[in-house]
């Protein structure tokens, strides 16, 4: 009987471990193979040098060099005093110390995490990692979010600009094939001040602008010549649904169709060099949710439309309740396999020739 017991048992954590790899395999996973990095933890050991091509120069050096790079963060800096970064336009004076809806706390750099993210896209991660930093705080705070112990509630340790560049450069000794920014729009200008800071002491991977998708264009304008990859959300089709699960974003569908068109126009078609890994383009995540909430089929058919028929778009399957999902039913379990099957091969159907999609099980007939 204690035999039977522990080959059911064993069988059960054989499931969970299993669950766990295949979420992991996904963005956002909580669970992806990693140093200690977080904050308060352990640092990096640089025993690594960086993942980076000698042939490649990211975008943001030559206005490093010719002083525009402060001159932008200057210019974004002065924008927190009446913050207008993201489309909630809030108008509060974070130069101030108020707090707008996004909850960031004033002009304070709150940071998660750092590590070398080995869960995010192939061409992003190759073999030594994508330099992720998790920061604090949302200005969207969707009611599913994965992460909303970071997005919601704010978890997270007050850092200085001069440590935001100093993680930059570990994660670049340490191996890191980028600096991948995640949910970044709110510190924009922290960001683009610790960057020049980091390219004055020697950084030079590509950095990733990893959003939700929600992006004015006046602040893409600004980070023209500064981003390399941009890696946005698709979230949603349809306006209701937007507002419905994201806090009123009514206006999130319009929005990130501007963001997406100009964002191909300043990067392109993401396209990875001999060693598979991408340094410039634009790749599209679209996550795909129950009962058609989030408009997969009509956002794929915008993206054939609209954008070259080669753009990256990673069509994902990893929904699963989380947060607040389950007080909503629509939104209360994870997808079927027919449900991410359809939107794969719609978008097959439509010419699109640059796919990422999960494991063959979840096409299986």
């Amino acid at each position: 009987m204690r035999l039977i017991l522990d080959i059911k048992s064993a069988g059960k954590l054989l499931i969970l471990l299993m669950m766990l790899t295949a979420y992991s395999s996904s963005h956002g996973g909580e669970f992806s193979a990693r140093r200690p990095t977080h904050e308060g933890g352990n640092e990096m050991s640089d025993e690594k040098s960086a993942a980076i091509s000698p042939d490649f120069e990211p975008a943001y050096l030559e206005l490093h060099r010719t002083g525009e790079l402060a001159e932008r963060a200057e210019k974004l800096w002065k924008v927190l005093e009446a913050c207008n970064l993201c489309p909630r336009e809030c108008g509060v004076n974070r130069l101030e110390g108020e707090t707008g809806f996004c909850q960031a706390r004033g002009t304070r750099l709150d940071i998660a995490s750092y590590h070398a993210h080995f869960g995010e896209e192939k061409p992003l991660v190759g073999r030594g990692g994508s330099g992720t930093i998790f920061l604090s705080h949302c200005g969207l705070r969707c009611v599913f979010c994965q992460n909303w112990e970071v997005s919601h509630s704010g978890r997270g340790q007050r850092r200085s600009k001069k440590r935001l560049a100093d993680m930059m450069l570990q994660l670049q000794r340490r191996g890191a094939h980028n600096i991948n920014f995640v949910t970044p729009t709110h510190y924009l200008p922290h960001i683009l001040k610790a960057l020049d800071i980091a390219a004055q002491d020697g950084l030079r991977l590509p950095i990733v602008y990893n959003t939700c998708g929600w992006e004015k264009l006046e602040m893409l304008q600004v980070l023209d010549g500064i981003v390399d990859i941009y890696l946005p959300d698709f979230k949603y089709w349809d306006s209701e649904m937007a507002a419905k699960y994201s806090a009123g974003a009514g206006c999130y569908p319009k929005i990130a169709k501007q963001a997406l068109i100009e964002m191909n126009r300043q990067v392109g078609v993401a396209k990875p060099a001999s060693d598979g890994i991408i340094s410039r383009g634009l790749m599209i995540r679209h996550l795909v949710m129950p009962n058609s909430v989030s408009g997969s089929v009509e956002i794929m058919e915008w993206i054939a439309e609209n954008l070259p028929s080669d753009t990256y778009v990673n069509i994902m399957a990893q929904y699963r309740p989380a947060y607040r999902a389950y007080d909503y039913p629509e939104i209360s379990r994870m997808i079927s396999n027919e449900e991410y099957r359809s939107v794969v091969n719609k978008a097959r159907e439509l010419g699109l020739t640059n796919l990422d999609v999960r494991g063959s099980w979840w096409l299986r007939d």
